[in-house]
């Protein structure tokens, strides 16, 4: 494709609007709306979400995780622990998300805290998931560089063998993070890209400041 057409790549956004006075007070209720709203509309994978986190010197990274809970206390996902993302939420827990459902010409955009979730909530889940996933956790070093695919499906056949009648254990590696937010956005798409955004800023340990943003 030449950049000319490229740039001519638009899409007026019509679907919805968002106003100060229809959104909930708090933000998780208001992602709870959305996110109830995006299941309805069968968007695909509607839990997928841009993870951004940044290494100590501020090299930045992202990649897409499935959320997997959430609640008054944020958002959470599961990873390893030792690959890039881990290694970097380890050393600054900064970080922010975004989710974007372009069928409903929606995004949402959430900074805040990471921290690590329970080693009961870990285990839980870990155990809530299909074997075969459970052991892809054994058999990925993720972020790692390997051989080659071969590597993983020779270990992969290793592992069902070893505990074709057994439980698989969670390594020690492998578990859950909350992203606690600061600042929650709802982008809605409107016409001429005069889109309507709404942040929640948090001002204290309970409370909310809802503003507009210019698109």
């Amino acid at each position: 494709m030449k950049n000319e057409e490229l740039q001519n790549l638009r899409q007026d956004y019509s679907a919805a609007t968002l106003t100060e006075k229809e959104v909930r007070q708090d933000p998780i209720n208001q992602f709870d709306k959305w996110f109830n709203d995006a299941i309805a509309a069968n968007v695909n994978e509607p839990n997928a979400m841009t993870l951004a986190t940044a290494t100590i010197n501020g090299h930045p990274s992202a990649r897409i995780v499935l959320l997997k809970g959430f609640n008054k206390e944020g958002f959470m996902f599961y990873t390893n622990y030792l690959s890039r993302k881990g290694k970097e939420i380890a050393k600054n827990p900064l970080a922010s998300t975004v989710f974007f459902w372009p069928e409903l010409e929606r995004q949402v955009r959430i900074e805040g805290t990471i921290e690590k979730l329970s080693r009961e909530e870990s285990e839980a889940y870990f155990h809530s998931r299909p074997k075969a996933s459970q052991l892809g956790a054994l058999v990925s070093a993720q972020s790692q560089e390997i051989a080659g695919r071969k590597v993983l499906e020779e270990k992969m056949v290793e592992l069902e063998a070893a505990y074709a009648d057994k439980d698989v254990p969670k390594p020690s590696y492998w578990g859950g993070y909350i992203l606690k937010p600061r600042l929650v956005e709802f982008w809605q798409g409107r016409s001429s890209r005069l889109h309507d955004r709404i942040v929640y800023k948090k001002i204290d340990n309970k409370n909310w400041k809802i503003v507009r943003l210019a698109p």
